[in-house]
């Protein structure tokens, strides 16, 4: 397969995080809307590390509670080759409701092309399944309640949210690291402008002009050409095959079985399967595709976009604090 070369030098793959913040703050804006304004309160523990690397920190936010609290547990959006856990859309309405607040950074997958990682993408994914389970190990000591837990994040966020959400619990009783031993499991999870799946030939059929997660895989564009998206694209979904059980195991699609939590996803514009769209890379088919699915097997999956039908919550502030507080019969 065409997969880039790590005898590549580093400038070249270092100028993709630039490259991908500017499509990704242009994204940002369409998919995060209630995104906060205002600088936001400073962490109750900033920057803590959950690994050894500078990008595995995350924040804390401590609600005041004598009871152990929920937790919203904020992946931030960027490609998963930019973005930071500083600006988290909501923290002070999870706070006032009693609910306490963790946002990551994690590992690039720019930086996991340069170490040699294939694929790339396993580093920002198990990144955010240590993080969490670096969480719950400090629920005595943040006074959380490790088993309400509800992620959620924008575009590469919402992705890896629902990697969780869906992906079996990849706890390992029997390890001699603790952390390791807590569970990945999620009480639920609200996203925004996700991207359901990476299988490339899934994603044409839904939407024609895609050209969303070869990077994924080691099909990196070029920064140098503007048009290089949709190359590294159509090269992605030709070396498909050879790439497939990487497809299959990081596609959050693919993990959904009837044991899974409740999911929440939000387009800001209306879906049209098996035609070109404006933003591709964050259109409501892949939410389409993703509730069909879930609906077969008994798998909550509410679907918002303008003019959805059956909304019950309106964004992912209220879902989140609706189902993160509910009543347990």
């Amino acid at each position: 397969m065409k997969t880039l070369a790590l005898s590549l030098s580093a400038l070249w793959i270092s100028c993709l995080p630039a490259f991908a913040a500017d499509t990704a703050a242009k994204a940002d804006a369409k998919v995060k809307p209630s995104a906060q304004a205002k600088p936001q309160r400073p962490p109750t523990s900033a920057n803590v590390p959950y690994g050894a690397h500078e990008r595995q920190v995350l924040d804390f936010y401590q609600a005041a509670s004598d009871k152990p609290t929920p937790v919203v547990f904020h992946i931030h959006g960027g490609g998963w080759v930019a973005g930071d856990k500083k600006v988290v859309a909501g923290l002070e309405k999870y706070l006032a409701a009693g609910i306490s607040v963790v946002s990551i950074n994690y590992r690039y997958t720019t930086q996991a092309q340069l170490a040699g990682v294939k694929p790339p993408v396993e580093w920002p994914l198990s990144d955010a399944a240590r993080a969490l389970q670096f969480v719950r190990s400090k629920a005595a000591e943040w006074n959380l309640d490790k088993r309400r837990i509800g992620a959620t994040g924008g575009s590469a966020g919402a992705c890896s949210s629902l990697w969780l959400a869906f992906h079996n619990d990849l706890a390992d009783p029997k390890s001699a690291d603790p952390i390791a031993r807590e569970s990945t499991r999620l009480w639920c999870a609200a996203v925004t402008g996700a991207q359901t799946s990476l299988d490339p030939q899934q994603l044409k059929e839904w939407t024609p002009n895609s050209r969303y997660g070869g990077h994924a895989f080691g099909f990196m564009p070029d920064p140098k050409d503007n048009k290089t998206r949709d190359t590294q694209f159509a090269e992605f979904l030709a070396a498909r095959e050879s790439v497939l059980p990487w497809i299959k195991q990081y596609s959050p699609i693919e993990h959904v079985t009837t044991d899974d939590p409740p999911v929440w996803l939000v387009y800001s514009a209306p879906p049209a399967l098996g035609q070109d769209q404006k933003d591709p890379t964050h259109t409501a088919n892949y939410g389409v595709k993703l509730q069909e699915k879930c609906q077969t097997i008994g798998v909550e999956c509410e679907l918002v976009y303008p003019g959805a039908p059956g909304v019950k919550h309106a964004t992912a502030q209220d879902y989140l604090i609706k189902t993160l507080k509910a009543l347990v019969k």
